[in-house]
């Protein structure tokens, strides 16, 4: 892969010999600097045959140039797998404090990301983030907040179990990106400038040659007496005509091509990615977009990269003689325009194509790292969990549950003590199916739902700009469900606290009525409430079911055991809750 190596044992040691090689490499530059200098004094002053060590020295110098390259970028790369590891240790851990949030990616009206964990501090976005740049994190988050489905999410599960299997092809792209890619110029500029013909004529090849032959045959000219120095400044200020000519083609494309680690980061990733051999039908499908019948994509990126080099550096003080004596800026103008024309359109594609790989390696990453070991099983309609867990919480303190429903108990009352984890577990049931959707294993022994979409209500807060209170914001989502049920979509809801901000005769009423309503429908969901009177709906009402949360009090303390169980809570603790709180009550004798 490229020369490097992408192993990540042993780093410190790695780190402290790489530096050692690269101060060897810079003084050995020195000293066939100062050869190359002396050698070209000597040519001119002694003998010709001194251009022979000039020659040496040079081509010594290159070779020297590309090791020392090459080695600061093997010491970035090394550097780059430390702090993935230290990335790996925070998630393993559950502690992911300073890793990126995804924040931004927030959505209060969207019909699940919101409520379950997805992006902020502490969640989904923390475990699952590999991606380097702003638009990889774009289409992780995307992906995230997609609508269900299971097709697809078959096909992606197929590619992020093989991923999970090439940690060194995981640690390969994402050390690559980590330690060269800059967002400093957006995509779409200079993609556009890759898909945008550049206007030429005929005579601009013709005066090409004409310079550099023209310019070194006026040098030998003047050098042996047989024409006056003269005709060479003629010639420079002819030559600034022609120049001008290719100046703001050139400038343009100066501007426009992002910088050599943005580039080199293009090249190295597809130089990983033409060496792997991939066995998912996703995974060869992604892949051949870069595998090219005549050349490798990689050196396009190689390509456009050294013509950047010299377009970028044309202010040079050592190039504007060069450029005014031998018009070397219409020659880089003829090379530009041929390989805009043959591979401009083809390399324009390659950026969106490769942010689709940051998403398939955070996936693989994902399951190599912390992901779920459960079976997605078949379910025809419902939704069926054994042992389903939260993928935030250190698997060795979550507490699993087994769970069910389907079209016999569509529509299940939640209830259950303050803190017993009713909140928790709707969350865990809407996290999973997000995992699932992305092609990700569950979090638990085994984990399957049918052809629905999900919807939760559970964060609904007020907004004093918007003039909304968070009694209003919860009857907004629970519309926003109504008028999508009633169009005839399946849903699979999860409603936390219900109602919670009216009055509890209310509530109890306004809680009945939309259960009734929704249960004549295909949808199926859950709903949490403190209301133990809507527990007798089971009663009255098909395929409403019970189940609760319970807990156990003690003098001084009350236990939870964070297990569902069938049936509706027994007993509540806010009393005692509030006693250990500080509150005394006055009981009346």
């Amino acid at each position: 892969m490229n020369g490097f190596d992408f192993d990540n044992s042993t780093l410190e040691e790695k780190l402290k010999e790489g530096k050692a090689r690269t101060g060897t490499l810079s003084l050995l530059r020195l000293f066939v600097f100062l050869a190359m200098g002396g050698s070209f004094v000597l040519t001119l002053s002694d003998a010709p045959i001194w251009g022979v060590a000039l020659g040496i020295s040079v081509a010594g110098f290159i070779f020297l140039i590309k090791k020392y390259n090459h080695q600061k970028d093997q010491e970035a790369i090394y550097l780059s797998l430390q702090q993935i590891e230290t990335s790996r240790q925070k998630r393993v851990a559950r502690s992911l404090a300073g890793l990126k949030s995804g924040s931004e990616f927030l959505d209060k009206n969207h019909p699940f990301s919101n409520d379950l964990d997805l992006f902020g501090e502490h969640s989904l976005f923390q475990l699952l983030n590999h991606t380097v740049s702003r638009p990889g994190a774009q289409a992780l988050a995307d992906r995230m907040k997609s609508s269900l489905d299971l097709e697809k999410a078959k096909a992606y599960r197929e590619a992020s179990t093989e991923l999970a299997s090439k940690p060194e092809f995981l640690q390969a792209m994402e050390s690559i990106g980590l330690a060269f890619y800059s967002d400093e110029k957006a995509n779409a500029g200079w993609i556009k400038w890759l898909n945008s013909p550049e206007k030429s004529n005929s005579l601009i090849p013709l005066l090409a040659y004409i310079g550099p032959l023209g310019g070194l045959a006026l040098a030998v000219l003047s050098y042996l007496g047989v024409i006056p120095g003269a005709f060479l400044g003629i010639w420079i200020l002819v030559g600034m005509l022609f120049l001008g000519m290719v100046f703001k083609s050139l400038k343009t494309a100066a501007e426009e091509i992002p910088s050599r680690n943005q580039l080199k980061t293009y090249r190295y990733w597809l130089s990983v990615l033409e060496a792997q051999s991939f066995n998912s039908s996703l995974l060869i499908a992604h892949q051949k977009h870069f595998l090219l019948a005549h050349r490798k994509a990689s050196q396009l990126f190689d390509q456009l990269d050294s013509l950047g080099l010299w377009i970028q550096n044309r202010i040079n003080i050592l190039y504007i003689p060069l450029n005014l004596f031998f018009w070397t800026d219409l020659f880089l103008f003829v090379r530009l325009v041929s390989w805009k024309s043959n591979y401009g359109g083809l390399v324009a594609n390659f950026p969106s194509q490769l942010v689709e790989w940051e998403v398939l390696v955070s996936l693989g990453a994902f399951e190599n790292e912390v992901g779920g070991k459960g079976e997605v099983i078949a379910v025809e309609d419902g939704l069926k969990a054994e042992e389903l867990a939260h993928p935030l919480l250190l698997p060795a303190k979550a507490v699993a549950n087994d769970f069910k429903m389907d079209q016999n108990q569509s529509i299940i009352l939640l209830t259950g003590a303050n803190m017993s984890g009713k909140t928790t577990f709707m969350r865990t049931l809407g996290i999973n199916c997000v995992l699932v959707n992305l092609g990700l294993k569950p979090y638990a022994k085994a984990f399957g739902f049918g052809n629905f979409q999900l919807y939760t209500s559970m964060r609904n807060s007020d907004n004093l700009g918007e003039s909304v209170s968070s009694f209003y914001a919860e009857l907004s989502r629970i519309k926003t469900l109504i008028d999508r049920i009633e169009k005839g979509e399946k849903i699979f809801f999860l409603l936390d606290e219900i109602l919670k901000g009216t009055n509890t005769e209310d509530r109890i009423a306004g809680s009945e009525a939309l259960i009734r309503q929704v249960n004549a429908t295909r949808s199926l969901g859950i709903i949490s409430t403190h209301d133990i009177e809507l527990s007798g709906m089971e009663e009255r009402i098909d395929r409403v079911k019970n189940y609760s949360f319970h807990s156990e009090i003690h003098d001084q303390k009350i236990d939870f055991d964070y297990t569902i169980k069938p049936g509706a809570c027994p007993s509540f603790n806010a009393h005692k809750l509030m006693e250990l709180m500080g509150i005394r009550f006055q009981h009346e004798k």
